[in-house]
């Protein structure tokens, strides 16, 4: 009498590209123990899916359309703490993987990996482990936590499509001089000169 087999992995795959994704998907379905139960191509429509397919692990982006991949995985984190978070990104920045450990995530990864290495990460934090790219790794004990504040980083979102500052109060409910305040203390930490630099330095970095 032959033994069932054994249950096959749900995977969330959350990934705006359509040809990447629906090549990921291929592939982790190729994998006998691995099925994608669920595939989101915005931000904003991850936590949803995730709750309605209820998959063991989602893989997700984290530059996505309507909603950043790092704050979806923060609440499915609290909404679904069952399934495991895996970051698969092409940006490889330190800021990024710090981010994305304090949003709970299990693993963070670079694209540029071979698939195997990906669906050995999927088992691998399914059994507890914490997988995350050493090169990476690396880079994030040398460079450090961020120096902007939530607040800072709020601003300088706020600013980098090149919003006014009264536009940016106004967004983010504070008052003129508060916002300039702000974007001066973002400008100081990131050795910049003005607030573009320092958007481009923050993103470069990871802490946007």
């Amino acid at each position: 009498m032959t033994e069932d087999a054994p249950k096959a992995v749900r995977v969330l795959l959350a990934e705006d590209q359509g040809m990447m994704r629906g090549a990921l998907a291929l592939l982790l379905d190729l994998e006998d123990d691995m099925e994608v139960v669920a595939q989101v191509s915005a931000g904003d429509r991850i936590v949803a899916e995730a709750l309605a397919a209820r998959p063991d692990v989602a893989l997700l982006d984290i530059e996505l359309p309507g909603r950043s991949g790092l704050d979806a995985a923060a609440e499915l984190r609290q909404k679904l703490p069952g399934c495991q978070v895996l970051i698969l990104t092409t940006f490889g920045r330190p800021g990024y993987l710090r981010r994305a450990m304090e949003a709970g995530a299990a693993g963070f990864l670079v694209k540029d990996g071979p698939v195997e290495e990906l669906a050995g990460a999927i088992r691998r934090v399914l059994r507890g482990e914490r997988v995350i790219d050493p090169a990476l790794a690396a880079a994030a004990l040398s460079a450090g936590p961020s120096p902007l504040t939530p607040r800072e980083r709020d601003v300088l979102n706020a600013a980098a499509d090149g919003a006014t500052v009264a536009d940016i109060a106004g967004k983010l409910f504070l008052s003129e001089s508060t916002v300039r305040n702000y974007l001066s203390a973002a400008i100081g930490k990131t050795g910049t000169r003005n607030r573009m630099e320092a958007v481009r330095t923050a993103r470069q970095n990871g802490w946007l």
